[in-house]
């Protein structure tokens, strides 16, 4: 019994993984160019990734447009953190989306002088959609995180 439950659990990993779509995208490769332009705090690289209708959700904050996002996400909080790292616990993609989720932490740089540093850390979820011209955009990014932890 325990064999045949171990050859149907593998033969349906197979199948999954041999479903997937050649036009599926390399989620982590979008995800990497991502977070590279974020840590090289590269602002027209990060906003072209965004689609038109891009939501954004953090807590209370719910932003959607490029616009919105933009400014409210990109433009404000890319001066605030720096060395943004992930570790992925799911993925998954087909040919028109994709999707990358686990835990992310950062670095927070002192406020001002004689002001701690600190680290950021939580869960994120970004999914990306295929594009009209074939490009793949960031559709839909949540962060959940924990409070600013001060540095020692």
């Amino acid at each position: 019994m325990k064999f045949l439950v171990c050859s149907l659990l593998a033969a349906a990993a197979l199948t999954t993984s041999c479903s997937k779509s050649a036009d599926a995208p390399n989620v982590q490769a979008l995800n990497q160019d991502f977070i590279g332009a974020w840590n090289s705090r590269d602002s027209g690289k990060i906003n072209g990734m965004l689609a038109d209708d891009v939501a954004f959700v953090q807590g209370n904050a719910h932003w959607k447009g490029k616009d919105e996002v933009s400014q409210k996400w990109v433009s404000a909080t890319l001066p605030t953190i720096s060395n943004l790292k992930t570790s992925v616990s799911s993925s998954n993609t087909d040919a028109a989306s994709a999707y990358e989720a686990g835990t992310f932490s950062v670095d927070v740089p002192a406020a001002g002088p004689g002001q701690p540093a600190g680290f950021g850390e939580g869960n994120y979820i970004f999914l990306w959609k295929k594009a009209a011209d074939n490009t793949w955009k960031l559709s839909y990014a949540q962060l959940e995180d924990l409070p600013v932890q001060r540095r020692n």
